[in-house]
Order: C-alpha cells, then structure tokens, then sequence
C-alpha cells in the first residue's frame, strides 16, 4: 500500500512576533506591513489569538465570523495569493471560541474550534470546546489545524495517514519552552508527517513572557526551521516527494492501533 502524501512542495511562511494587547487592528496593521515583501508562499501561519494576544477577556475582543478580523484575513489571502491562518476570539450562539481560522484567496474560510481548553488559566471557564477534528486540503496537501495546548494529547492528534501537514498555532509561555519544542518532533515522528508550530514573542499585559521557538519539524523529527526568539518571518519549502518516499519506506502507520475519539 503507497502512501498518499503530496507530490508536490509547499511553502510556509511563519510569523513570529510580539502582539498588542487587546488591539485587532494594530495588530491586523502590523502583520500587514511585515508581510509587504513577501513573495512567493502558499500558506501564512500566525498565532494564537494573533489579533489580541491570549486573553481570558473573551467578550471585550470576541468577533463574529463576518467581522474585520476575518475580512482582512480574506483580503491579505487574495493580496497575498496564499491562505492565511491563526486564531480569533469567535462569538457564535451565545458562546465564545478560540477559533483557528483558515482563510483562503477565493473568500472561503474553513475554521476549527480549540479541544483542550488550558484550565492552568481557567480557559475552559470562558469558552466552549471544539468537539470536531478539522483537516483541509491545500494545493494538494492534507493540513490539520490545532491550537496551543492540543499539542499535549497525541490521542486528539492522530493521524492515520490521513494528514501531511499538521499546523499548531500558539501562545505558549516561555517557562515551558522545552515541552513545546520537544512536543512539535514527536507529533512529527509519531505520524510521519511534518509539523509547523508557529509561537509569539514579548510580553502580554498579564506579565507573561513568551519566547517564540516557532518551528517546522519534518517527519523524522528534525528542524527544517527554526526562528529562535526573534521578531521573524521565515519561509520553508516542505518537500511532498520526501515525506511520500520516506512514509513507503518507513510505514508504521500501516501497523497503527485502530479507535474512534468521543467527543
């Protein structure tokens, strides 16, 4: 049995930056002026809650999917001829949701709600759980969207050669950098699939400190990229053939436990 991995490559552009608290369009303003000179990408990948850095104040900075957050994330998708992806505070039906949004240059917005709620901040007090997997297909490759703290539960992460690419966007503090960056290589590993975690940098408004480490890692576990603790932007070529080469020679998905998550 071959694997289905892309053929072709994609390029992914990681923004790695500080963030205004609580501010969408400075920081929709920003992000627009460092992606000015950017040529030649497929996908752009920013943070967790990259309009207003990680809040618990879900009202104050909720927006609707028809909302200024969400159109300039169509706009720079058709400027930029790429999509682009990260999280929002969505409000949808009464609640509130850390949504990774997933904008493409055509006007079409696929989004995932955030699973594991971080309860060491009581996030799961002010918003609502995602209870759906979210996988798109991308100029061919298979991307699954994940948030922050998803990256902990491998269960939530499974592929079963289903996946090329799996993204994890992030506000994931600085004291814990060694489980962020070890946590991105097995997720790697364990699917044989590349990974891109894409991390802020600064200091929020709560006196947390964040120290980037975004990465993408291949699929036996190893930095393609990597952006340190820098104000950066970073395009990486991920290659379809040796992620298909090496899931034909390599196939442990083939011996892989097969189960249904319940939500």
């Amino acid at each position: 049995m071959s694997s289905k991995s892309p053929a072709t490559e994609l390029k992914v552009t990681m923004v790695q930056t500080e963030l205004v608290w609580q501010q969408a369009n400075a920081n929709c303003e920003q992000i627009s002026k460092r992606l000015e000179n950017l040529q030649d990408t497929d996908l752009i990948v920013l943070p967790e809650m990259f309009n207003s850095g990680f809040t618990l104040d879900a009202t104050k900075v909720a927006e609707t999917m028809d909302g200024e957050t969400v159109q300039w994330m169509i706009a720079e998708a058709k400027k930029q001829n790429a999509a682009i992806t990260g999280s929002i505070v969505v409000s949808e039906k009464g609640e509130h949701f850390n949504r990774m949004l997933f904008a493409m240059p055509d006007g079409t917005v696929e989004y995932y709600d955030k699973r594991h709620l971080f309860r060491m901040a009581n996030e799961q007090q002010r918003y609502a759980a995602g209870e759906t997997r979210k996988t798109i297909t991308w100029r061919g490759w298979r991307i699954a969207l994940y948030v922050c703290y998803d990256l902990r539960f491998p269960i939530w992460c499974r592929d079963q050669n289903d996946t090329d690419l799996m993204l994890f966007v992030a506000s994931w503090p600085a004291v814990r950098s060694y489980p962020w960056q070890t946590l991105l290589k097995a997720r790697a590993m364990e699917n044989l699939c590349y990974v891109c975690g894409v991390n802020r940098i600064g200091t929020d408004d709560n006196n947390i400190d964040y120290s980037g480490d975004s990465a993408v890692i291949d699929m036996k576990g190893q930095e393609t990229s990597y952006l340190g603790n820098d104000d950066r932007i970073e395009t990486t070529a991920l290659d379809g053939q040796a992620l298909a080469k090496f899931r034909d020679k390599f196939p442990a998905w083939m011996d892989s436990d097969q189960f249904q998550i319940s939500t």
